[in-house]
């Protein structure tokens, strides 16, 4: 298999100028997911990623020998854009499936025609408006025996929330961001560790493991956040509870 490192960088060098910096700043975080798809999915088996974006996780597993799908509804203003366009092009001529539009209202017919090995959905789920309980049920139908649901979300009382919010910090989306606009796409409700693992129980999960980390912290707008983050990261992994960043891996 290519080394998944070199494989990045190469499909990185092959988006347009005003992503590369986007995807250089989230190297290390996408990285790892692509290594952990490797890891907790069969070869060659089929992967959903569902708000999925323009990020190549899911190219480069298609690259890697997956047979992928990406759903999304591109409707966030950084996807109005030929750019998008231009990405989307990539995935689709890498065999990767591409599926635009709501998951919850007009995808259902196109994505339950596979069974699944894996299905993602990374920073996603907390800007949903719809309970996920019914999608999750129906995909988890749809997913092989031994498959894995993974769920990355922001954590809503990561320790840096536990400290700011007394002093009155820690709101994510500006007044602008909902009060002016038409539509709010920010986050609804962020979840925490409990949520994660009454998920995976209400899908009756064989095996539930949630990891921690901290992706936010390393590109925090705040140098003293950022200065501090490699030190008590290896730390605050140890209590997945505390980290700004929760991934739940709950097989079948």
């Amino acid at each position: 298999m290519q080394d998944i490192a070199t494989l990045f960088d190469e499909t990185r060098d092959l988006y347009p100028a005003k992503y590369q910096g986007i995807l250089d700043v989230n190297r290390s975080r996408l990285i790892w997911q692509i290594e952990n798809a490797v890891k907790r999915t069969k070869a060659g088996g089929t992967i959903l990623d569902i708000g999925a974006g323009i990020v190549p996780f899911m190219l480069i597993c298609q690259k890697l020998g997956f047979q992928t799908i990406v759903v999304d509804d591109l409707e966030d203003n950084t996807y109005a854009s030929s750019d998008t366009e231009h990405v989307l092009n990539m995935f689709r001529e890498a065999g990767v499936t591409v599926i635009q539009g709501d998951t919850f209202t007009d995808t259902a017919d196109k994505i339950y025609d596979y069974k699944f090995d894996m299905v993602t959905s990374h920073d996603s789920m907390e800007h949903w408006h719809n309970s996920p309980k019914r999608l999750f049920h129906n995909l988890w139908e749809n997913m092989n025996d031994g498959a894995t649901l993974w769920v990355g979300v922001p954590n809503c009382v990561n320790l840096r929330k536990r400290i700011t919010v007394p002093f009155g910090k820690g709101k994510w989306s500006t007044m602008s961001d909902w009060y002016e606009e038409p539509i709010f796409r920010g986050h609804v409700r962020e979840p925490d560790v409990g949520d994660l693992h009454y998920i995976a129980k209400d899908l009756d999960a064989s095996e539930i493991e949630i990891v921690g980390k901290n992706w936010l912290g390393y590109r925090h707008p705040s140098k003293f956040v950022r200065t501090i983050t490699p030190f008590i990261d290896p730390f605050m992994q140890l209590r997945p509870s505390l980290c700004s960043d929760l991934n739940l891996f709950a097989k079948k």
